[in-house]
């Protein structure tokens, strides 16, 4: 199966392979098992984060490793879990280092120049690998230390300074590639005005029902790769929104003509429009079902039809919103309009 995994060249020359599983919401006590099922059936992608970490999980397992004190278990405990799966998976010649691309971010309380090598120091520490892939997580700036989203913990921003940070990061070859999350074409183009090294990658919501047509062709004639979370519009998330994503009827009748499940029509799209995938899942056959996307395509009539799904975002982003404590009045402002 790995074999038969595609994937799209950035502006390194690095290949990224176009179906990665991602790992938000899957708590410690699971992502080991998860992403070790994930790499047996052929994932060569795990898109990870520093703030993916479960805190109400048992810590017993991480403090009888060594991997963390009572201090540091927020930050370390998801990355510990998914290092040691991974470091068992490459001992049992599962599969080899070079063979997996590992993406992961850098989280809002670390963007102070100084505390973004520190951020990526701890992460590489734990994890006990190197990146193929940092992302500026969201352009947003929260107090050092802190967890909650409240507005007293937003922060005036400055991208240069961290893109400048992340620059060097890239420069010492602790990160293979380094990009942004949740840009915006405004901030992407802004930053590409400053960029020595440019972001090989805009890791955005994108799918059927969120199509991104201005960002991604802003992406492509800029050589930055446009890579999709949440790209079967996160159904699983049903504490912050009720996604309708998979229930499209243009969606659902394009998946029963060609005999294929809504979810891998959804997936099969988004290749074919020229970004990648990340797909969450932790059900084996449901993982399975997402990567069986290669030997089939959606015809040209067929794919136009998309076109007509009705547009709507899911994540807006709203509790980075704030009229007096944000530097960002309004959601409209976060995304620069495109919402």
């Amino acid at each position: 199966m790995a074999n038969a995994i595609g994937f799209f060249e950035l502006n390194t020359g690095a290949k990224i392979p176009s179906v990665g599983l991602g790992t938000w919401q899957a708590s410690p006590g699971i992502v080991g098992d998860t992403v070790a099922a994930a790499v047996k059936i052929g994932y060569r992608h795990i898109d990870c984060a520093q703030m993916y970490g479960n805190e109400k999980e048992s810590v017993a397992f991480l403090f009888l490793s060594g991997c963390v004190s009572h201090e540091d278990t927020y930050i370390t405990h998801f990355m510990c879990r998914l290092g040691a799966v991974l470091r068992k998976l490459f001992e049992d010649r599962v599969v080899k280092r070079e063979e997996l691309f590992i993406t992961s971010k850098l989280w809002l309380t670390d963007h102070d120049p100084q505390d973004v090598p520190v951020a990526l120091n701890r992460t590489l520490q734990n994890l006990q690998l190197d990146y193929d892939l940092y992302l500026m997580h969201w352009p947003v700036r929260m107090k050092k230390g802190s967890v909650e989203y409240k507005p007293e913990n937003l922060l005036p921003l400055d991208i240069p300074s961290r893109w400048e940070a992340m620059e060097a990061l890239y420069d010492s070859g602790k990160a293979r590639a380094i990009g942004v999350s949740n840009f915006s074409t405004k901030k992407l183009s802004d930053l590409l005005e400053l960029a020595r090294v440019p972001p090989a990658v805009n890791q955005v919501e994108c799918h059927p029902s969120w199509r991104q047509t201005k960002l991604r062709e802003f992406c492509k004639s800029k050589g930055v790769h446009l890579s999709a979370y949440a790209p079967l519009g996160s159904p699983a998330t049903t504490w912050l929104f009720i996604s309708d994503v998979l229930k499209n009827p243009i969606l659902n009748t394009v998946a029963e003509k060609l005999g294929k499940s809504p979810a891998q029509v959804a997936l099969r799209w988004g290749i074919q429009m020229g970004h990648s995938v990340l797909p969450k899942g932790t059900n084996e056959g449901r993982m399975r079902e997402s990567i069986d996307v290669f030997d089939w395509s959606i015809p040209d009539d067929l794919f136009a039809k998309f076109s007509d799904i009705e547009q709507a975002k899911l994540f807006s982003g709203y509790f980075f919103v704030h009229e007096t404590m944000s530097p960002y009045k309004i959601v409209k402002e976060l995304w620069d309009g495109e919402i």
